[in-house]
């Protein structure tokens, strides 16, 4: 539902981009003053220090119950929505699925302009986690966009025209083919220098953040995580970092010389004015499997690290490992945030952070002095954290590469609080988390190489059985909450029980209220002081986007990005649909006291599947079973079942005919839509394994459905 454009608008665009003359520094007065103009979210947790925190209030706990849709917009990329949107005097910026940006009225929802970068649709399959874009950044007039296939780009403010584009990714010979780098991260930038990593770890890459000229697009600084094959020089600013501190981390030996070594920082970057830092969220190694990537050896820098460089030259201060040995995808990319504290009756500058491992972390912000670590979740990985190193006592059951054992890890690769951003209230005084449990066995895979397509995780991939009391009894494990967690006692207030993982980013505000988007379609309101529920909206589809709050001519306004995707409702397969069997519309919503737009009725659940027509061979289909997580599991769902985003392959046309699926598989027909050939790594006789073991799932899943029919 659309609204006409108010005149006002072209006034508010004039006025907001002021002459690049007034910024002398470099820095622009927009960030900097955000909490002198709360009516606008300029950056991505809206202040440098990301807290997410709105001192707006004149939407507040006794009257939030008044809420209302005041307008949305259906997005053209109908997938999972991450982004958190920037108003900036009156005009809303967004992105969306497959990098797209758009500019708003903010008070009315009208279109100022639209810019699609054109990414390619086979560099889908380089992601593990859906083509999504978690954000844009604004700088003197200027929108900055990372796309999925490796671009930085400024666009004009008022226009959407392209000021200028570069490719992020260097080449790197020592890792040929295999790289698999995507962005779907939000840039920040600071003092002039417009900042980016990105991801690929899952597949074969080498960590690193680059800084960029604002102006110019030039390329001011680089730091990689991973130190290079044999410890050469990049000429970057991480050199001495890398030879002196994290290559004698690293074996010779391990495979991680022609993987990569992963470590891409792939989310969490934030600037401290106060220390003048950058912090760089570090992410999981390549392979997983430490054992291949390091031989077993070392703590393997600068993985599941946070590490402080400078702004203007990426020049390494210091760095702090949560977790040595990573092999459990434990990275340390999840949204940090910088505070004052009170520790030991001392008050102290720290950045906080609760990571995929189970633990928050508390370090001093100037040095990197590990403060605490306590568990805001059920793990079962590490005995306990020395209180003096930060150092994990790792349980050596744990250790699951080394043992050759199976692991059944609490929390497992999905983290006990992944990307989806958490909030601090200066009110409360209270952190609020996304927080879940998603536990995950682990078995190394004795037989595993390097794959130039596919995940390289070096693990048995084998997913839950087909079995619904297997399901079930998994599915008791698994929970979703949000967590109120006091960082000065390092304990939780309370939790607000959710019915399913996988929820939504938060956003608090001064009229004690916290804001959440839920993976099962609803977008709540709870009291900020105890959690009591104060407002539920039904958004049709689930949410995992951060909300935002801003003003326009007096009026406070909530928004979100509706649309269910990212990692869990791909890989999780049957998990993931237990208590979510909707379907995505994507959208744009906006609230306010005085709304009257209403959403129109849709259809809220699965399309029905129809029965199989071709026939299989259980010998094939347990080979292709093996094939099929190998391959397409990233994308398609555990054991086959779809997470609602892209195809369930179980119902696919494409599966009753071997040549047909052929066409799609190995000469890559649907390439244009992110289904690309894998001719060079599957033969056509895998192929039709593959497509046998879908015809088997095809035919007992229908089954399944029909036998829940009968009376």
């Amino acid at each position: 539902m659309l609204m006409s454009p108010r005149p006002l608008v072209l006034a508010l665009l004039a006025a907001s981009f002021l002459s690049p003359s007034v910024y002398a520094t470099g820095t622009d007065p927009i960030v900097e003053q955000a909490d002198s103009h709360p009516e606008n979210w300029p950056t991505y947790g809206r202040t440098y220090a990301e807290q997410r925190y709105s001192p707006l209030a004149q939407i507040t706990d006794h009257n939030v119950q008044n809420l209302h849709l005041a307008w949305y917009q259906d997005l053209d990329t109908n997938r999972g929505q991450e982004a958190t949107p920037l108003v900036i005097d009156g005009v809303m910026y967004i992105s969306t699925n497959w990098s797209h940006v758009e500019a708003l009225d903010a008070a009315t929802g009208h279109v100022l302009w639209k810019y699609d970068p054109k990414v390619p649709g086979n560099v889908a399959v380089k992601g593990c986690c859906d083509t999504v874009n978690r954000g844009v950044a604004y700088w003197q007039g200027r929108i900055y966009v990372g796309t999925f296939d490796g671009r930085l780009i400024a666009l004009d403010a008022k226009t959407g025209h392209v000021v200028w584009s570069v490719h992020t990714i260097p080449h790197d010979a020592t890792l040929g083919d295999i790289r698999s780098y995507t962005v779907d991260g939000a840039p920040r930038i600071v003092k002039g220098i417009v900042i980016i990593g990105n991801g690929g770890a899952e597949f074969g890459a080498r960590g690193f953040v680059s800084g960029f000229d604002a102006k110019t697009g030039a390329l001011r600084w680089r730091f990689f995580t991973v130190p290079a094959p044999s410890n050469k020089p990049d000429h970057a600013a991480s050199d001495k970092a890398l030879h002196d501190i994290a290559y004698p981390t690293w074996s010779p030996k391990g495979s991680w010389t022609k993987s990569g070594g992963g470590g891409t920082v792939w989310d969490s970057i934030v600037y401290d004015p106060k220390t003048d830092l950058v912090y760089l969220g570090v992410g999981n190694g390549a392979p997983w499997n430490y054992k291949f990537r390091s031989d077993g050896v070392g703590d393997n820098l600068f993985l599941a690290s946070i590490v402080a460089i400078k702004p203007e030259t990426g020049e390494y201060v210091w760095h702090f490992q949560e977790t040595p040995k990573d092999q459990w995808d434990f990275t340390a990319s999840q949204p940090i945030m910088v505070m004052d504290l009170p520790i030991h009756g001392e008050q102290r500058h720290v950045i906080v952070q609760a990571p995929k491992n189970g633990f928050f972390y508390i370090l001093d912000a100037q040095t990197g002095e590990f403060l605490s670590a306590v568990p805001y979740t059920f793990q079962n990985w590490a005995h306990s954290i020395d209180s003096k190193t930060g150092r994990p006592d790792i349980n050596p059951d744990a250790l699951w590469s080394l043992t050759n054992k199976p692991w059944f890890s609490i929390p497992g690769s999905l983290g006990g609080h992944n990307w989806a951003p958490m909030a601090y209230n200066p009110q409360t005084k209270l952190v609020y988390i996304p927080a879940q449990q998603l536990p995950e066995p682990f078995l190394s895979d004795p037989k595993w190489h390097m794959h130039k397509q596919g995940v390289n995780m070096g693990m048995d991939m084998t997913g839950l059985p087909d079995d619904p009391k297997v399901l079930t009894e998994v599915s008791k494990t698994v929970k979703g909450w949000l967590l109120a967690w006091n960082p000065a006692e390092q304990k939780a207030a309370f939790t607000i029980p959710h019915s399913a993982p996988w929820n939504g980013g938060v956003l608090t505000t001064a009229g004690n209220l916290v804001f959440q988007g839920l993976s099962t379609g609803l977008f709540e309101a709870y009291r900020a002081t105890d959690g009591h529920t104060l407002f539920s909206f039904d958004a049709q589809t689930g949410i995992v986007a951060p909300p935002i709050s801003y003003m326009v001519d007096g009026k406070q306004y909530i928004a979100v990005e509706a649309g269910w995707g990212g990692v869990f409702p791909l890989m999780g397969g049957a998990l993931a649909r237990l208590h979510n069997s909707s379907i995505n519309h994507s959208r744009i919503l906006v609230f306010a006291l005085d709304g009257t737009a209403n959403l129109p009725p849709v259809q809220n659940s699965a399309p029905q599947p129809i029965a199989p027509t071709g026939t299989f061979s259980p010998e094939k289909a347990k080979l292709g079973y093996q094939k099929y997580q190998q391959y397409c599991l990233a994308c398609h769902g555990d054991n086959a079942v779809g997470g609602g985003v892209l195809p369930d392959l179980r119902w696919s046309a494409f599966i009753n005919s071997t040549q047909s699926f052929r066409d799609v598989v190995n000469k890559g027909v649907l390439s244009e839509y992110g289904m690309v050939s894998f001719s060079k790594e599957i033969s056509p006789e895998q192929v039709e394994d593959i497509r046998n073991f879908l015809l088997q799932r095809a035919t007992s899943s229908y089954q399944s459905l029909e036998d829940k029919k009968t009376p």
